[in-house]
């Protein structure tokens, strides 16, 4: 249960540009403002806002501000208006992308993330045209502090964890969408600091490009797709050296 993974490099890039345009905290917030519709104001009642406060956690996102999202999608359910929806398609020389975005308003989410794929050198494809080269699986990631790794290892395989990998920052945990919670929790009791968690897609392969141009627009792709406000997530299969 060991290795790399190009995966924790991709999500950190996003993440860091995120941080840096100020956009995540907005973007953490219509996911608490979902989940407290789905399931209640209550995070020991609703798994859902449980899993995003954790997540907003990780992205530094101060108590307060969880606090004041909550009590107001808690105090002003018709006001929580936002709707999930996933595009798929393709970037440069065939790369797979997959973009998940909370939006009021459907026409201008589609419209913003075709306009995306076309000035990245993609195109925006039907549902289910690349999902398949991915799996939906729990990640999480602890700052590689002192921590022993064989006790880690087995604390996060006896929780539920599939996969358990490390490079010179992190440990990396991989798990079942189901049993990401508990091994989640489990790693939070015991207090190691998590620099990431969140259930999310995992390319199955990755794709190299080698021509500077398509490098060029597969950057211009992401970089549109993450000036989207109504954007949550990008994931993709771009193996980028």
């Amino acid at each position: 249960m060991s290795g790399h993974s190009k995966f924790s490099n991709i999500k950190h890039r996003k993440e860091r540009n995120d941080a840096t345009k100020g956009k995540v905290f907005t973007r953490l917030g219509r996911e608490i403002a979902m989940a407290v519709k789905s399931g209640g104001a209550d995070p020991l009642g609703n798994s859902r806002l449980r899993d995003v406060v954790a997540k907003a956690k990780a992205n530094n996102m101060p108590n307060d501000t969880i606090d004041r999202s909550i009590k107001k999608a808690a105090g002003d359910l018709n006001a929580v208006n936002y709707e999930s929806v996933t595009y798929e398609g393709y970037g440069p020389n065939g790369v797979a992308v997959i973009v998940k975005v909370l939006t009021d308003n459907r026409n201008r989410a589609a419209a913003n993330v075709r306009s995306a794929f076309t000035k990245g050198g993609g195109n925006m494809g039907a549902t289910g045209c690349v999902s398949f080269m991915f799996d939906e699986k729990g990640l999480i990631m602890l700052e590689k502090e002192d921590t022993d790794e064989e006790e880690l290892m087995l604390l996060v395989v006896d929780a539920g964890a599939e996969d358990f990998s490390t490079d010179e920052q992190s440990f990396e945990i991989i798990t079942a969408p189901e049993d990401f919670s508990a091994v989640r929790e489990a790693i939070e009791k015991e207090r190691f600091t998590i620099l990431s968690a969140e259930v999310t897609m995992l390319p199955q392969t990755y794709v190299k490009l080698t021509n500077p141009e398509d490098v060029k627009k597969m950057r211009k792709l992401l970089d549109m797709l993450d000036d989207e406000d109504d954007v949550t997530d990008v994931f993709h299969n771009w193996e980028d050296e």
